[in-house]
């Protein structure tokens, strides 16, 4: 196993239970739901394939769905979130060179393209899950307003677990 892979195990084992067992706890103005297991899905390497990256975010959704009783709602939305992954990336990076084993982080990418980068993802998970939540039993106002609340709040709280990282010497992208 290489550090890349665990890594990645590290960060399931931690970033899973605390969203279940606290994030979903703190709700602000019963709107704004931090969603930072996404993180791992956001700094998956760049080198992953569709599939292996797939598998990884449907396995983190399934984690955080069955330990928060959510019926698959953080699945269906991992799942299609480390699928968009790599173009989003491609947005704000487009040289594929040297990218062997990078990972998407600041010191990597620079402070600017991985705040675009992060916050284009945090995005894309909070349309997603709130849709896919919303598609049993809809109310115009609230959708409208969990959206940006909590891509707002989940933001924030990836850029400081984002700033928390160890710097590492690697090549920037």
């Amino acid at each position: 196993m290489n550090k890349t892979t665990l890594h990645i195990i590290l960060l399931f084992l931690i970033l899973v239970p605390i969203q279940a067992l606290v994030l979903n706890n703190i709700v602000l103005f019963n709107v704004a739901v931090p969603m930072v297991f996404i993180y791992l899905i956001i700094t998956l390497p760049v080198t992953y394939s569709a599939n292996a990256a797939m598998t990884i975010g449907f396995l983190t959704g399934l984690a955080v769905d069955i330990l928060s009783d959510t019926m698959g709602v953080n699945t269906m939305a991992s799942t299609i979130l480390a699928f968009v992954r790599r173009p989003v990336f491609h947005l704000y990076v487009p040289v594929d060179n040297d990218l062997a084993e990078q990972c998407p982080s600041i010191r990597n990418m620079g402070v600017a393209s991985f705040l675009k980068y992060a916050s284009t993802m945090t995005l894309i998970y909070c349309v997603l899950l709130f849709t896919i939540e919303s598609l049993g039993c809809f109310n115009l106002g609230l959708y409208l307003l969990r959206i940006p609340a909590s891509a707002i709040y989940t933001f924030v709280l990836i850029y400081a677990l984002a700033c928390l990282t160890p710097v590492r010497h690697e090549k920037r992208l």
